[in-house]
């Protein structure tokens, strides 16, 4: 019964994306997210899309699994990469400022075609893992609420691949944009009744919870929290959603939006994060990635409503990944001429690769987001220095950041391997990954320090 509501729910909130997405698509819209009219996003509009595609299914799951290990230390470690909001605002206005257009804009003008392909080799992998992430969500839900079905888990992953693409191939930008309203207003108000009846049930100790420290010891949740400060200036700028939504509306829209999106999404990464630290608090064992566990401990209607709310942000994840892998396809690496076609050929490409990678099934692909944040450090030291100090940077200096930062993330991925357990320091992964991000970081200050001068 519990599966065949979930299936429902879901499908209605599929067929209403599919409702709400433009019936016509253009260029514009389908590039630049701009509507019929060709007017750009409001504030809501722009609000509710940031917000969508920064809480999907992984970071939720990841806040609740942070949460239940490491207390409430470990979900504000999660919680404090949202501050990516104020940073990232602060690097779309310092670009716009400047006259760029991008990202890749700034990075062509300072470092040329090198900078460029570096930077959109990253940004390529963020979209591809953001892409299989969640479907890995999708399809944990769907062998937990159908354990009878062999194939639960790989059909719903080719079903929501398929309907995803369908309309965000149809529409682009313009289409996640309006589907983003939809499906936010209704995460928020599912995830807001399994809040509510979370915090009223009569176990539920709001003290106890704020000094939750799981199952594991709170260490390495402030450990991971240090991390998260280090990398919460350079992972905006690694993510092509929120990057690309710097530049659809004016800069007073667009600041504001960075604001409101920033306060929004960190509440809901924080609440969803108690879900988690209660199930440590109840002593419930770890089942399924959490949703085993919470199968136990909540009453139906309320697993649900958790199930619900996170498939609706895998969904409305998706298509924002794959509207900005059409545009850094056409508009930035230019494989591929600015028609609807070329962008939905990019889209296509990105699911498949997506969807192989996620029904290889390969546990270690959930350590790709974090390696990701990793890769992308070597733009603190080249947009703290190049970008808000406005000084030249010499095109060497910004390799060797790039090379150091793509080594550390390399040695973090790979980190059970021979070659890497020889040059980390024995510890915790996370402890690990705090000593990656420290040399990184000092070996692209040190490089990009040296290599810069003032511009003439």
């Amino acid at each position: 019964m519990q599966a065949m509501v979930i299936i429902g729910l879901f499908g209605l909130v599929i067929a209403a994306s599919l409702v709400v997405s433009p019936r016509r698509a253009t260029i514009e819209g389908f590039f630049g997210g701009a509507g019929l009219d060709g007017r750009a996003p409001g504030l809501m509009m722009l609000v509710l899309s940031q917000v969508t595609t920064w809480i999907f299914a992984r970071s939720l799951m990841n806040s609740a699994i942070l949460g239940y290990f490491y207390g409430i230390w470990g979900t504000l470690a999660y919680a404090a990469y949202y501050a990516s909001f104020l940073t990232g605002g602060f690097i779309v206005g310092r670009l716009r400022s400047g006259g760029a257009r991008s990202v890749q804009d700034w990075l062509g003008d300072s470092f040329g075609a090198v900078g460029v392909a570096c930077y959109n080799l990253v940004i390529g992998l963020r979209l591809l893992s953001e892409v299989f992430a969640n479907l890995l969500v999708v399809g944990l839900i769907f062998a937990a609420a159908l354990p009878e079905v062999g194939l639960a888990r790989e059909g719903a992953i080719l079903i929501v691949a398929a309907l995803g693409l369908a309309y965000s191939a149809w529409g682009g930008l313009s289409a996640a944009l309006r589907t983003d309203v939809l499906q936010m207003l209704v995460f928020l108000g599912v995830f807001a009744a399994a809040f509510l009846a979370l915090v009223l049930s009569p176990g539920f100790d709001l003290g106890a919870v704020l000094t939750s420290q799981g199952t594991s010891g709170s260490w390495n949740g402030q450990v991971l929290l240090v991390v998260a400060l280090l990398q919460v200036f350079s992972y905006p700028a690694h993510d092509p959603v929120m990057m690309d939504r710097g530049f659809l509306a004016d800069p007073a829209t667009t600041r504001r939006s960075f604001l409101h999106a920033f306060w929004i999404s960190t509440l809901c990464i924080i609440g969803f994060g108690f879900f988690g630290i209660q199930a440590a608090l109840v002593g419930a064992e770890y089942e399924g990635q959490l949703i085993g566990t919470w199968a136990g401990m909540f009453p139906p209607w309320l697993f649900v409503a958790l199930l619900v709310s996170l498939l609706i942000s895998a969904l409305s994840t998706l298509d924002s990944a794959l509207a900005s892998a059409a545009r850094l396809v056409v508009d930035e690496l230019r494989f591929s001429p600015r028609t609807l076609g070329g962008g939905r050929a990019a889209m296509v490409v990105f699911m498949v690769l997506g969807t192989l990678l996620t029904l290889w099934d390969n546990q270690t692909l959930f350590d790709a987001t974090a390696v990701s944040g990793t890769a992308s450090m070597f733009l603190t030291p080249v947009l703290v220095v190049g970008l808000a100090m406005r000084r030249e940077i010499a095109l060497w200096a910004y390799v060797v950041a790039f090379g150091a930062a793509i080594f550390g993330a390399a040695a973090y991925f790979a980190r059970a391997s021979a070659w890497a357990a020889a040059i980390l320091p024995e510890g915790h992964k996370y402890e690990q990954l705090l000593a990656i991000c420290v040399v990184v970081l000092v070996v692209g200050f040190t490089a990009v320090l040296v290599g810069a001068r003032r511009r003439t």
